[in-house]
């Protein structure tokens, strides 16, 4: 059985997808305007990608800045077009404006794509209860991952609860994998690992130019060795810095 750990990269057009893969990348997650911190791509972009790489992608639901779901009619009918164009894997999660689930719309979302595997994204880290958010998704059908920094500020600051969260993967509502992302570092790769987290989801990090740069493949090159264990994470901590 494979122990090698997921390394998931943001990527915007097909040319960051190429690099991502070339780098060592084992999934993608697609999205655009990252200056609204991720929003859903068009049909055309998935396709482009799907024809330039051959792993898994996991394509943003989110059509406005912030974790309100908006108008959840236009994100069903945006997930039905998305499914229609070949999509099977995705990104979303919606809170309400106690910074509860918002569980009518995940619901609704989900219902139409039939089963595919998805990700609660960061909106978990903007939660007033994230035990509760977990039980309460506990079982909707294709949930297999948070991908979370533990806190809102990024792992930095959430880096105590990533690891309390790792010791309960198994039990009722932890279920899923854990995917770390937002202002992970190299250097905080060595006591996740440590924990039992085995996925990683870089964006910045994949970029040394900034997001109106390309993924580097060389960045994600890095990455991988690193968490390939091929490279001491305290060294590796000194080369990227990201998000």
């Amino acid at each position: 059985m494979s122990t090698r750990a997921v390394l998931e990269v943001i990527a915007l057009d097909a040319e960051d997808a190429v690099a991502a893969q070339a780098g060592g990348a084992d999934r993608l997650e697609l999205v655009t305007d990252m200056a609204a911190d991720g929003l859903t791509p068009s049909a055309g972009t998935f396709g482009a990608i799907r024809a330039a790489v051959d792993i898994p992608l996991r394509v943003m639901l989110r059509l406005a800045d912030g974790f309100a779901a908006g108008d959840v009619g236009r994100l069903v009918e945006v997930a039905g077009r998305m499914r229609d164009a070949g999509a099977e894997e995705f990104v979303l999660g919606f809170l309400d404006s106690d910074g509860g689930v918002d569980l009518d719309a995940v619901e609704r979302v989900v219902g139409v794509l039939d089963g595919c595997r998805w990700t609660f994204h960061r909106a978990i880290d903007r939660a007033a209860d994230r035990d509760a958010l977990r039980k309460t998704l506990d079982g909707l059908p294709g949930l297999d991952t948070y991908l979370t920094a533990g806190a809102a500020g990024g792992v930095d600051d959430g880096l105590p609860v990533l690891l309390a969260e790792a010791e309960r993967r198994g039990e009722p509502g932890y279920e899923q994998q854990v995917l770390v992302g937002g202002g992970l570092r190299l250097e905080h790769v060595p006591r996740l690992v440590a924990a039992g987290v085995d996925a990683f989801h870089i964006g910045g990090a994949a970029r040394p130019e900034g997001w109106h740069g390309p993924v580097s493949l060389a960045a994600v090159a890095q990455w991988r060795s690193v968490l390939d264990g091929d490279v001491l994470g305290s060294a590796a901590g000194a080369v990227l810095d990201g998000v």
